[in-house]
């Protein structure tokens, strides 16, 4: 009988272990989540998925030093997770701004269906340097340029995904756009004074 009650003592501490740390990590947790994840209802089953497996590891007497990061970093990975199993949005849906800050479609830069072979041609020579020139960038200098052109992420949230200063994640784009520009014009010039024939 005593042991029985001894269980079932440890069991209440447990669970209310367990409802504290929900209580004192959920809010910092769901801002997280939310600075990374779009979709409020992702966003909260991720919230939930990890809770439950931190249900799960003192369940399982897992020992856990550092509940907080180690919340955060099953978070993390859930986040990931969710954008591996995402499938892209279709090129129709994304859009971009152009340098006077007007959004435009991508779907826009593609060759109309009436195009001719030339404008097909053309683009298709365009996008292959494009993607030559940013393969023959560093590797830190192109995800700056990619999530932050491409993918749309700011700053701000790269910066506080990274953990790099703001100034640093500039500096990359900056010399990733000096290194594009330069390459891409003489294609650029070849185009232009194509058309003016």
């Amino acid at each position: 009988m005593d042991q029985a009650l001894t269980i079932a003592h440890m069991a209440d501490e447990q669970d209310q272990r367990i409802s504290d740390t929900v209580a004192r990590e959920q809010a910092r947790l769901r801002s997280f989540v939310r600075r990374r994840v779009a979709d409020p209802f992702d966003a909260e089953d991720i919230l939930q998925d990890v809770f439950a497996e931190l249900v799960e590891a003192c369940r399982l007497m897992q020992p856990i030093e550092q509940v907080g990061a180690w919340l955060f970093r099953v978070a993390r990975n859930r986040i990931t997770d969710l954008f591996r199993k995402k499938r892209p949005e279709a090129l129709a849906d994304q859009q971009a701004i152009n340098a006077e800050g007007e959004a435009f479609l991508l779907e826009d830069l593609l060759p109309s269906k009436d195009a001719g072979p030339d404008e097909v041609y053309a683009q298709s020579i365009l996008f292959d340097a494009l993607e030559d020139a940013l393969d023959e960038l560093p590797a830190e200098q192109r995800d700056v340029f990619i999530a932050h052109e491409l993918e749309g992420h700011s700053f701000k949230e790269l910066a506080t995904e990274t953990g790099l200063t703001m100034s640093a994640l500039l500096s990359r784009k900056h010399y990733a756009v000096l290194h594009l520009r330069r390459r891409l014009r003489a294609i650029y010039n070849e185009f232009s004074n194509d058309k003016g024939r």
